[in-house]
């Protein structure tokens, strides 16, 4: 606890230092970015020296992880308004790769936990402990998101605590769930193709995928009841758009004219391309 008080008063004091040199904005958006993934670093740790037993360990990491996802993407939607597209994508790969890095067996994902369950790999029972675990940790950080916007320490923050929000969802409903659908299925596509083939550098490799595929689709599951759709249409398209297109790429992956271009040598001038594969 000591630690963690300790971490928030330099924080605090680097970020009002930064916010009296007028360039304050980016940095303190990334301050916090970087603290709310040490704290969950920090936490990550406890969990893996307190909890034995593997599967309440993989829950309460189930549930650091969507805390931390959630934390830094409702600071991500701050900086993709104020700096750009283009800022929110470096960002966002850099943290895909930090989270790959680092979040084990935990995924914050409801989707892939349904994967499991098709492909025999987990019961329903363990799923929906999975998909709560995300959920109560999704939810509980915005609190502490809100309790940071509330100091108004830069001017991207001003009144950010209490606005409304408005949805990303700009086009019709179906539409929306099909592209998201359709990316989903993609990205775990690749996602796949990419841990059987393990080539160098699969892990940048990865995150950059599911970056451009967000950047795409300019999609976040975190603006449930923002003005611009019901909740109904909100879980259409984040919920049943995204499950469907994991379940879909399930089947694809399994497909022999898919396996066969996947697992086939793949060679420019004899040379291999992949790490593993024997020239």
């Amino acid at each position: 606890m000591k630690f963690t008080i300790d971490i928030l008063g330099v924080f605090l004091k680097i970020v009002i230092r930064i916010n009296k040199s007028q360039f304050a904005p980016l940095v303190v958006s990334t301050l916090f970015i970087l603290l709310t993934s040490l704290l969950a670093h920090c936490a990550r740790r406890l969990v893996q020296n307190l909890v034995k037993e593997p599967f309440v360990r993989l829950l309460f990491e189930e549930a650091i992880a969507a805390a931390e996802l959630c934390g830094c993407c409702f600071e991500l939607i701050v900086v993709a308004d104020n700096f750009g597209v283009a800022t929110y994508a470096v960002f966002l790969f850099a943290l895909t790769v930090w989270w790959s890095l680092n979040w084990g067996d935990a995924t914050a994902c409801p989707y892939t936990h349904l994967e499991d369950i098709i492909e025999g790999k987990g019961d329903i029972r363990q799923a929906l402990l999975k998909v709560w675990a995300e959920l109560a940790g999704g939810m509980l950080v915005f609190k502490y998101v809100q309790l940071y916007w509330a100091l108004e320490i830069s001017d991207t923050h001003k009144d950010k605590a209490i606005e409304d929000c408005t949805a990303d969802l700009q086009v019709p409903v179906m539409y929306g769930a099909i592209v998201e659908g359709v990316a989903t299925c993609m990205c775990r596509i690749a996602s796949r193709a990419l841990g059987d083939i393990n080539p160098r550098f699969a892990t940048a490799i990865d995150s950059f995928i599911g970056t451009s595929l967000v950047v795409a689709v300019l999609a976040t599951s975190l603006k449930a009841g923002c003005h611009g759709h019901t909740l109904g249409e909100h879980a259409l398209v984040y919920w049943v758009g995204a499950c469907a297109g994991s379940i879909v790429s399930v089947y694809i992956y399994k497909l022999p004219a898919v396996q066969q271009y996947v697992k086939g040598p793949v060679e420019v001038n004899g040379d291999s391309i992949w790490a593993g594969k024997e020239d």
